[in-house]
């Protein structure tokens, strides 16, 4: 398994944010929540994440 990057994670978060319409004050919330998910998308792997649009 590879390591998550910081990049990684903050292009996820962005892309969460904008999915739910940019709310402001709540990139820490966004960050917590795309490390989450990227960590249990490592831990099964055979299973690709949906990527938010």
């Amino acid at each position: 398994m590879s390591e998550i990057s910081e990049q990684q994670i903050r292009e996820y978060a962005h892309r969460l944010w904008e999915k739910d319409g940019s709310p402001e004050g709540r990139a820490e919330d966004y960050w917590h929540r795309a490390k989450a998910e990227l960590d249990s998308d490592e831990q099964a792997p055979d299973t690709p994440a949906p990527m938010p649009e």
